[in-house]
């Protein structure tokens, strides 16, 4: 008996190392924003011109978050992970989200490959888009 005690003991912990192992905290900061709206009619605007911002932000797969430490603190809930897609020019990874008033959303970082590698993180509603440039800590 005492053999099968220590067995599943082992084999909780073990399951629960690897559950930890999987998990990641990304941590980036910011260098600039940039807000599209749309307009009373439906239609797309021009992007804002560039505000610069030094803020942190933080994905934490194990809590499925991503963290935007701004003045009011963002938080988006990840309800799903989208596949990862590639083209020539981009490499794309989404998440589904909810943002702190319930309200749906995509949050997306985009490598910019012919663009020396730069990031961007994109938060994407049905009626405005924030954009802001993100490099890895």
């Amino acid at each position: 008996m005492t053999k099968l005690k220590c067995f599943y003991i082992s084999l909780f912990f073990l399951l629960l190392g690897m559950q930890q192992s999987y998990s990641q905290v990304y941590r980036f900061k910011t260098s600039g924003f940039s807000v599209l709206e749309k307009n009373e009619r439906g239609k797309w605007g021009k992007w804002s011109d560039l505000s610069l911002v030094n803020i942190l932000v933080t994905l934490d797969t194990n809590k499925n978050r991503f963290l935007i430490y701004s003045q009011n603190i963002q938080l988006y809930e990840i309800l799903s992970y989208q596949p990862e897609s590639e083209s020539e020019s981009d490499l794309v990874y989404s998440f589904v989200c909810k943002d702190n008033d319930g309200v749906d959303c995509t949050l997306s970082i985009i490598t910019r490959k012919k663009q020396e590698n730069r990031k961007q993180l994109y938060i994407t509603y049905s009626d405005h888009v924030i954009v802001y440039n993100i490099f890895t800590m």
